[in-house]
């Protein structure tokens, strides 16, 4: 098949596949008498195996490392240690973000908190101070209140907004 009709059956511009080409993701594809490119079936399986890699995480050098020369001759053990590492990766992101998620939400919670008498200013020192990293000699014009710890009451879904 031409690259158009292989573009159309993987859903890729012809552009992306002569790139997995040219970087060897692609097997080299025989030329006819007029040059045109000819792929044969394999390179739809190939270039399918490529954009779900790319969409489960693997960069190119990773699926390049990945894909035997031909696809009939899987690795199955080396496969498998390679899917596995990459579920070990995924899940220490996830672990990593579920981390700096549960911190964002303190802070906004310790935002929110923020006492009617103080201004904006002196909330944020309040606030930068309680951080584990925060400096303790911020310049201060009032003496911000102690970070209390956020209380679980329902929070109204739109709050009135205040100018600081």
């Amino acid at each position: 098949m031409k690259i158009g009709e292989l573009a159309e059956r993987t859903s890729l511009a012809p552009s992306r596949i002569r790139f997995y080409e040219r970087i060897g993701l692609l097997q080299a594809v025989q030329r006819q008498a007029n040059g045109y490119r000819f792929y044969d079936g394999d390179a739809v399986l190939a270039l399918k195996l490529i954009t779900a890699g790319q969409h489960a995480g693997f960069s190119l050098d990773e699926l390049r490392a990945l894909l035997p020369r031909d696809l009939a001759a899987w690795d199955h053990d080396a496969l498998l240690d390679t899917l596995r590492g990459k579920v070990q990766h995924i899940e220490a992101l996830q672990a990593q973000l579920a981390h700096s998620k549960a911190q964002l939400l303190e802070l906004m919670a310790q935002i929110e908190a923020r006492p009617q008498d103080i201004s904006c200013a002196a909330n944020a020192r309040r606030v930068l101070s309680a951080l584990p990293f925060a400096d303790a000699d911020y310049p201060s014009h009032e003496d911000p209140p102690p970070v209390k710890p956020p209380t679980a009451t329902p929070r109204r879904r739109n709050p009135p907004r205040s100018n600081p």
